[in-house]
Formats: C-alpha cells, structure tokens, sequence
C-alpha cells in the first residue's frame, strides 16, 4: 500500500466520518438488530445470546461507542453474538446462523471471519475491524471505496510490522537472528510485510509454525537448538486467549529471548515490548459505522478507515532481567514504561 493511498483514504474517511451529535436512533421507536462474529470473549461471562455481560475494555470501548451515538443495548439495540474460539473452520457455520436471524448490520472481527461473512451475505452490511490490508487480503475493493456489502476499520498498517522489528533491533542490537512465531494454517502472507525491514536491518528471520498451545514447548526448544536470538509473534487471537500470553512469555524468558507482542496485555505479564494500535479507540469509532449504515449510506461509500494512533509499550524488569539497556530515544517514544 502506497503512502499517498493510505492518507487519502485516512482524509477520506475522517471527512466521512466526522464526529456529529448523536442521531435520532432513541426517537425512531424501532429495535435495530446487530449480529456480532468474534473470535473469542476472553472468558468473560456472557449473556443468553452469547453476547458479554460486562466484557473486555475493548467490548466495553464498542458499546461506549454505540452509546455515544444514541444506540443503547435492551432499549433500541439488540444482539446476537458468535464465536469462533479461534477455530476457522467454524466462522463459515456461524456466520450462516448469525445471518439467518436477518440483522440489520453484522460486526466482525477478523480476516477469516470477514470472509465467511462476506460467503454468507451480500446484502446485509458487515462492519470490519482486527484485519490488516484489507485490499491486500481481498476484503474490500480500495480504501477509499470499499464497495460491495464490507467496509469497516483496520486495525494495523503493513508499515507498522516492519516497525515492531525496529523497536526490537534498537532495543536489542547485536540480534542478528529472529524467530517469527506463527499460526500453522496461516499463510505466509506476513514474511511479505517483513522481508524488506529484516534486509534493511541486518536481521535473518526463521519460521516457526504451532497448531495450538500444545506445541509451545517443542518450539520453543527447536528455536533454541537453531541458535535464535530474537522473537517476533505474528498477531492472532489464539495468543491471546486463556494462559496463553502467560505462557507465552515464560517461555520466551526461559530461552533468553527478547520479543515483541502484539498488545499491552502481554508485556503486564512480563513480556518485554508491545507496539500496537490503540485498540478501545478503534473499536469505540464502530458506532460511526453503525450510525451511518443505520441511517441510509451505503456500506461500500464509506472509506476503510485505517489507524492514527498506536502504542509503544515497554517492560524495564524484562529488558534489565535479558541483559539489555532501553535507548533513551526509546523511553521517550514510549507511550507506557511498566516497571
């Protein structure tokens, strides 16, 4: 994606998207109905329709959105919610059932989850957000006109993944070699957004593939037998889930590996550094979607916006237990020190 491509569609969709005062939503009378494709609830408790009591901050970020916009859940917004539990080859069946109750818009989080909505309808408006290079990965047309049935927000921008091996190399220099850690059924559509930043780096990556948490241990270790210096965690909500990003963290610490997540959660439990979005900043902007799908635009005229702010987080016990001395440069671009 080209710069000049990425900020006029950023342009456009702020001007479309201008913040106004909240619509008539509570005047109308009428219940407008949401159905929300997930890939996990993180273990909060949910409600008879699947959807969360309280939730996540970024659940609760969607709903003050919503609000925000004179949508209010039980009152004049109701929901059915599905998740995949981070399972693919359950998004295409629950998407079918999510559209069978005939909402008014479905909200989805996910690349694979997006296109088992997209298989699933074309006529009811999805609302997209935890994806990266939508066009890229075939989920819109452009940024600025997205067409079809999809339009939504983007959680991260191809450049910033080459910038997650900067951060790592500046506070790790001698690394030369770096684990990539990843999914087994995904594709190896990330070397694309990292091969250029690893050359220009000095940095030679590996591939490491695991099917599921069981496999942590042997992976682990083969990156330890192969002499890896570094690791990188390719973004997926099976990372996220449970244990997992405790584990995770122990394990790199156990084989002496510097990493970088790829959000706060896991450097609170002791991961060195994260560089992300502000994740409940875009979810809160969904209700700008909702409303103006809501009141009569057409999904496919709303820009795809992408993401202005993101996060530098960094954990000093990590880096002074791994031997390594933060750049002042660093700890000044860093939006959280954790101590």
């Amino acid at each position: 994606m080209k710069h000049r491509e990425i900020a006029l569609s950023i342009i456009l969709a702020l001007a479309i998207l201008m913040e106004q005062p909240a619509s008539n939503a509570q005047q109308t009378g009428k219940v407008y109905r949401i159905g929300y494709l997930g890939i996990t609830t993180s273990g909060y408790e949910t409600d008879p329709r699947k959807c969360p009591i309280e939730g996540s901050p970024n659940w609760q970020a969607f709903i003050g959105g919503l609000r925000d916009r004179g949508y209010i859940p039980d009152q004049n917004l109701a929901f059915e919610c599905r998740w995949t539990e981070d399972q693919d080859d359950r998004a295409a069946p629950l998407a079918a059932e999510l559209v069978s109750l005939k909402p008014d818009i479905l909200v989805v989080n996910g690349t694979h989850l997006v296109r088992a909505a997209k298989q699933a309808t074309r006529s009811i408006p999805i609302i997209m957000y935890g994806v990266i290079d939508p066009v890229g990965r075939g989920l819109v047309s452009s940024l600025a006109h997205p067409g079809g049935n999809v339009t939504g927000l983007s959680d991260s921008l191809v450049e910033m993944e080459g910038k997650r091996l900067q951060f790592l190399k500046e506070i790790a220099p001698k690394v030369s070699r770096v684990a990539v850690f990843n999914r087994s059924n995904r594709p190896e559509i990330w070397r694309r957004y990292l091969d250029s930043s690893a050359q220009a780096l000095g940095l030679t990556l590996q591939d490491y593939y695991v099917r599921g948490p069981e496999e942590f241990v042997n992976a682990f270790a083969a990156m330890t037998r192969a002499g890896e210096e570094a690791l990188y965690v390719v973004p997926t909500g099976l990372w996220e889930m449970g244990d997992n990003p405790q584990r995770m963290v122990e394990f790199a610490a156990q084989s002496r590996l510097p990493a970088t997540y790829q959000g706060r959660r896991f450097v609170e439990v002791g991961g060195l550094m994260s560089y992300c979005v502000d994740e409940p900043a875009i979810r809160r902007r969904i209700g700008i979607y909702v409303d103006k799908i809501l009141n009569g635009t057409n999904p496919g005229d709303l820009p795809v916006e992408q993401p202005s702010l993101f996060k530098l987080i960094i954990n000093l016990k990590t880096a002074s237990a791994l031997g390594l001395a933060i750049p002042q440069t660093l700890l000044i671009l860093a939006d959280e020190v954790i101590q």
